[in-house]
Parts: structure tokens; sequence; C-alpha cells
């Protein structure tokens, strides 16, 4: 069983090389946080998207983020400022931006 997750953690990391499979991999994660507030998902996404990149160390020097605060703020328990999360993911090649939702029914 180890070699078959193995494999797949090879797979998935290749996938996210590609920056719009990156991109919708973490669109999706920030989609999940919404409904459920689970960050840990969506920082689990960062890191995989990071780690896919070339690393944290390398994500470290291009977002010039001290490397165990990027480890910290990336870990299951992080809580990182926004200011961070748009340097993490400006540093991985994308933004922050909104979107409008569709308006809700009156019920």
């Amino acid at each position: 069983m180890r070699k078959k997750i193995t494999k797949f953690r090879e797979y998935h990391l290749k996938k996210l090389t590609n920056s719009k499979e990156a991109q919708i991999y973490l669109e999706v994660a920030l989609e999940e946080f919404e409904k459920d507030r689970d960050k840990e998902t969506f920082l689990k996404a960062l890191r995989d998207v990071a780690e896919a990149r070339g690393g944290l160390s390398f994500l470290a020097e291009r977002t010039r983020l001290n490397r165990q605060n990027l480890y910290k703020a990336l870990s299951s328990s992080g809580n990182p400022k926004l200011e961070t999360i748009g340097m993490i993911l400006r540093g991985l090649g994308f933004r922050l931006s909104v979107v409008t939702l569709p308006l809700e029914s009156a019920s």
C-alpha cells in the first residue's frame, strides 16, 4: 500500500507543476475552506503546490519569508496572516482575487 501512496504522491506533485492544474487545486481547496472553515486543507494545498514548484526553501527565497516561519504558517496548525497568504500565492505564481457570488434568493 505504501508504494501506491508514494506513486500517487509523485503523480500528484507532477500534475501540480502545471499552472492550470495548480490553480484548480488551490481554487477547490479554497472553496472547501469556504464551506467548512477547514483551513488545514487550504494550507495543505499551498504546501503541495510549493513542493511541486521547488519546495518550501525555494519559496522562502522567492518570497523573502523566513523559512521556519513559512513552515509554521503552512503547518496544519498554522494561522498565517492575509499578507503572508498573498506573498505565498505570489511566490507560487498566483494572486488573490475577488469574484461575485450569485445572490441568494430571499425565502
